[in-house]
This record gives C-alpha cells, structure tokens and sequence, in this order.
C-alpha cells in the first residue's frame, strides 16, 4: 500500500471511517489528518532514568499508541537506556522482529531459539560495542545486559510492527492476576511449591514505561 491507511481513504469510500480498526486501532478520518499525527516530541536523544526499575533499564517506545500515524506501516522505536549491571530481561515481542543498534556503551544479547526437533533451544549471542547491530527474530526469547559495572548503555531498537507487544517472561509466569496454580508451575519448573510460591510474592515491574 503506497500510503498509510490513515490517509488512503477518499470522501467517497465505502468504509465506515469511525468503525475501520486496524490492529485494533481506529483509523482516523482522512479530512482530519494533519502534520501532528506524525510527529512526535519524543526528545529520545535525553537519557532516561533507569534507577526506579528493579531490573535496571528503562525502555521509551513510540508505537502507534503515541504516534497515530504509524498505523498500518508496520514499524515503531525505541530507546532504551541501560544502567550499569543494567538489563532487558528475556521477553519476546508477538508481533515484530526487533533490530537493535548500541548508541554508547557495551550489552551482551542473545535470543533463544524455539523448540528444535532434537528438543533443544540453543543460544545466540554476542558482546555489543558502541555501533554494533544485532537482530532478534519475531516471537523468540531475548535480552540485553550492560555488563559494564560503572557505565551506562543506550541503544535504539526498529520493529516491524506499529504495535509490537511485550511479553516479559517472569511478570507473565510469575506476576499473573490472578497467579497461574503453583502445582502448575512446580511441575513445569521441576522445583518445590514453595519456590514457586516465593516467586510469585515477588513483585515483578514492567519496565517498558
């Protein structure tokens, strides 16, 4: 499609502009669009504070949520400022593979393949440094970790969707309302029921602000 639905419509279209949803979003009446729904004050080139997150990052994405015309297109971005000994932790994105460049610093990435016909899962990773590139397919587990103890770490992520999704591994296992049964996860964890118990007390943040 050469142009963004928002804008693809004519007066004379058949479709019911209030009602047309595309990934669940409503595209705007085309006679109502102006320069602002692409346009974002989004001063990502500002650090991020990383000190209220447990886990020591603090992800600024910009979807079709904050800017309206990036529905349909199938791309969104995100700065991501690490602290050090900062990290990502594993999660995956449903809807978009994530292509991520380090703007300063260094992040040990890697992403875990799905279920292998020899009942593997195996690890990709390496040790990014400042200008270095690295891609994490769509649906898969991946992470990023500053591992430098006394510098922070900034990088920029692409995704192939206007809403990619985020789905955080331990919040989702352990943080969900209400808990999934510990005999449930002792089983699938193979540990004691109390571990899971412990786990689940925890409160698991969501980091992506």
């Amino acid at each position: 499609m050469p142009l963004p639905l928002i804008l693809a419509r004519s007066k004379t279209s058949v479709l019911p502009t209030k009602t047309l949803q595309v990934n669940g979003f409503v595209c705007k009446d085309p006679m109502a669009v102006n320069a602002d729904d692409f346009f974002k004050a989004a001063k990502l080139d500002q650090p991020r504070d990383t000190t209220k997150s447990k886990v020591g990052s603090n992800v600024t994405l910009i979807n079709v949520m904050q800017l309206p015309g990036l529905n349909t297109l199938g791309i969104s971005l995100a700065r991501i400022d690490y602290a050090p000994l900062g990290q990502n932790p594993p999660h995956t994105h449903p809807r978009a593979t994530e292509i991520l460049t380090v703007l300063e610093g260094t992040l040990y990435v890697g992403f875990v393949t799905s279920n292998q016909a020899d009942r593997s899962n195996k690890l990709f990773a390496k040790v990014l440094n400042k200008g270095d590139v690295f891609v994490f397919p769509q649906g898969l587990i991946h992470f990023q970790f500053n591992p430098v103890h006394d510098k922070p770490t900034v990088a920029l992520a692409a995704l192939s969707s206007q809403n990619p999704g985020a789905i955080t591994i331990a919040n989702a296992v352990f943080g969900s309302k209400p808990p999934i049964s510990d005999d449930v996860l002792a089983k699938a964890f193979q540990v004691q029921k109390g571990t899971i118990d412990w786990l689940q007390a925890q409160f698991w943040e969501n980091n992506h602000y």
